[in-house]
């Protein structure tokens, strides 16, 4: 017992040494001399593995740091000091403006110059300090009306797009980076079948309107139809997501859950045959959709041009070409023979094979980078979304100007437009995802903290309006996708 005591009282007076050499450090403002002899000091006091050569090299960079920020500190007293003094002039020559004479113009003018730049400053500090107010707000209601239900986690790398069935049973299909396309039980979040016939990326994946038929797009420069057989899984609960984090609440780190090698499912049937394989393109094949009555499909290129092939033949029908740079995406009209071409050149071609004698050809110039996506609604217009961080509304009736201008703080990738609502869904680079009326009013941000949402940029959207458990997926660089529950009667009527 005596020896534990000395020891203890030893360690206590050790500790106590090395604590008032780390205050001494703290608090000295003295010259590089004494700098190195406090250095060398504790050095001395520390009981340490680390070499003293490298134990000397850290506490030379730790004394650089404390240099710099002693820097920093007197130019911040010293910017504090200009603009007091700032404020004082400012101030007084709004107090002689109050006592003048309004009627000397002269006066007035050089006063209300003078007070207009600390007017802008308080409006744009104003501003930024109610934003944070009113989005405070506008999380406690998009987390009843934006739920995150199911996480669908499998994929080796970043996936690009997704869609779902048209057909019962109803699945989510994704298309991945990994050179597969995976097809997913909403309820459960399985993994049902995957398809493994691509030697290249998957870029695009959609469904056949009436048959049990995928559309696979891939850097291999092909586009594969395959059929596909499923079974569902039967249905699990549903997890209480209730407990949603504010919708701004800060990233503790930009950690990727998914950077580890993730296991996929490997016990899923896989295809690795298509029943169709669409060559002719000369680069990545970016996307692909399928015409109406799913007869036809039409596929966009880095070669510059658009194939519309007879899926039962695999005939080149036509290539549409115009495009001054890569195509980025393409998509169909659900109900007419109407397809949209977007591109690099940061236009968007509107292509008419409704007479099939005439193939006429619209080019829609509103945006000043990429064009990444343009889809069609059920009426007559079209949604265009731009890396220049716009999103355009257009009347197919009236092509030389949008309706309808959504302004962003972020690229918008592959975008969607519910059926029934018209609701535009944004996903962005910045990991975000928002809800958007044709009118360009906005409706909701999904919810994203550290511990749920997308964790990498988010590249496609898609709705499902008839599922009751998820009615919009998206999906991104962090290799999942995510079903949300979207209550859109609540959301329009807090509209």
């Amino acid at each position: 017992m005596p020896v534990e005591s000395g020891i203890s009282a030893a360690a206590r007076q050790a500790k106590q040494k090395r604590k008032s050499h780390s205050l001494s450090i703290r608090r000295t403002n003295s010259t590089e001399q004494d700098r190195s002899g406090l250095q060398r000091d504790l050095l001395e006091g520390q009981d340490s593995k680390l070499p003293l050569s490298l134990r000397t090299n850290l506490l030379d960079l730790f004394s650089q740091i404390e240099r710099e920020f002693e820097n920093l500190y007197l130019e911040n007293i010293e910017l504090r000091r200009e603009i007091e003094s700032l404020n004082d002039r400012l101030a007084a020559d709004g107090q002689a403006v109050e006592g003048a004479d309004l009627a000397k113009g002269a006066l007035k003018t050089k006063a209300s110059h003078s007070t207009s730049q600390l007017s802008q400053k308080l409006k744009t500090t104003y501003k930024a300090s109610t934003s944070k107010i009113v989005s405070s707000f506008k999380a406690t209601t998009s987390r009843a009306v934006c739920q995150l239900v199911k996480e669908y986690v499998g994929h080796r790398d970043g996936i690009w797009d997704l869609s779902a069935t048209r057909t019962q049973p109803v699945v989510l299909g994704t298309a991945s980076a990994d050179h597969t396309a995976m097809l997913w039980s909403i309820e459960t979040g399985k993994c049902l079948l995957k398809y493994l016939g691509h030697q290249g990326s998957v870029n695009s994946i959609k469904f056949h309107p009436t048959e049990q038929m995928a559309l696979t797009a891939s850097g291999d420069q092909t586009a594969h139809v395959w059929r596909y057989l499923v079974q569902l899984p039967a249905p699990q609960p549903v997890a209480d997501v209730t407990q949603t984090p504010s919708e701004d609440d800060v990233d503790s780190s930009d950690k990727d859950d998914a950077d580890g090698e993730v296991d996929g499912p490997n016990d899923c049937p896989s295809v690795r045959v298509p029943t169709t394989t669409l060559r002719s393109h000369q680069g990545v094949v970016i996307a692909a959709d399928w015409l109406v009555g799913g007869k036809q499909v039409v596929t966009a290129s880095w070669d510059r041009a658009a194939n519309l092939y007879d899926v039962e033949t695999s005939e080149l029908v036509h290539s549409l070409t115009g495009h001054d740079q890569e195509l980025t995406h393409c998509c169909t009209h659900p109900n007419q023979r109407l397809v949209v071409t977007s591109s690099r050149d940061t236009t968007f071609r509107l292509w008419d094979f409704r007479d099939p004698s005439i193939h006429s050809v619209n080019v829609f110039q509103g945006h000043t980078d990429t064009v990444t996506s343009a889809v069609f609604t059920v009426g007559d217009n079209v949604v265009s979304g731009s890396d220049d961080r716009t999103v355009k509304v257009w009347d197919l009736k009236n092509m030389r100007s949008p309706i309808a201008t959504i302004r962003t703080d972020s690229a918008v990738n592959r975008i969607s437009v519910s059926v029934n609502q018209k609701i535009i869904a944004l996903p962005h680079d910045n990991r975000q995802v928002r809800l958007f009326d044709m009118s360009g009013v906005r409706l909701a941000r999904l919810p994203r903290s550290n511990r749920q949402g997308h964790r990498r940029m988010v590249c496609c959207s898609a709705w499902c309006e008839d599922n009751t458990t998820c009615n919009l997926f998206t999906c991104g660089f962090d290799r999942q996708a995510i079903g949300w529950n979207i209550n859109i009667p609540a959301l329009l009527q807090e509209k």
